[in-house]
């Protein structure tokens, strides 16, 4: 989702300081613009005095302009942090039982629970991704399927063998899951 609204909204950013600057470009550079834009030539200002005076009396405009200008900063500021926002979890929170409670590698929960779905009866790979909060995670798991699978089973063994262990090592009451099935590229099978 993140990576879609980055997309738009750099692409939006991008097309409209593309053209405000090529048209302000072609104007300097004393190219002809159409009749509606506001320059006319080199020495054209962006604002005339006028314009720049024109809302000063009135009790409303001041407060406007800074209140468009703090949403435009918030906005900023959320899409920054968002940015800077980890994806994949670093650690997961156990609960030891005397209250302190212990930090495990989101990694090597990782590491573990795609070992074990890679056991799995029909499955040639598993890639795992914990995403989510350190006391609240969430997996995402790739499975790449042999030709002779049965997503069903995968998906049993997945759920009853692999995510059971994950939660009971980690002492997690729940571990959602979201699970893609691929097959394996294969050559068809001739039969004589």
């Amino acid at each position: 989702m993140m990576g879609t609204v980055n997309r738009v909204l750099l692409g939006l950013a991008g097309l409209i300081l593309l053209v405000v600057g090529g048209a302000v470009l072609a104007t300097g550079l004393g190219l002809s613009v159409p009749s509606w834009w506001p320059f006319d030539g080199k020495d054209d200002v962006l604002l005339s005095r006028s314009d720049r005076s024109r809302w000063r009396d009135e009790g409303w405009w001041w407060p406007a302009v800074i209140a468009v200008l703090a949403v435009l900063v918030v906005l900023a500021l959320w899409w920054l942090l968002a940015q800077l926002r980890r994806a994949r979890l670093a650690e997961v929170l156990v609960d030891s039982g005397d209250g302190e409670g212990a930090l495990l590698r989101g990694r090597a929960l990782e590491s573990v629970l795609g070992s074990e779905a890679a056991t799995l009866d029909g499955v040639s790979e598993a890639k795992v991704r914990l995403t989510g909060r350190r006391t609240a995670p969430q997996a995402r798991i790739r499975l790449l399927m042999e030709p002779h699978a049965a997503p069903e089973q995968a998906l049993r063994g997945l759920t009853d063998e692999a995510l059971a262990h994950a939660r009971t090592s980690a002492g997690l009451d729940e571990l959602p899951a979201e699970v893609r099935l691929r097959a394996v590229k294969h050559r068809a099978e001739r039969v004589s």
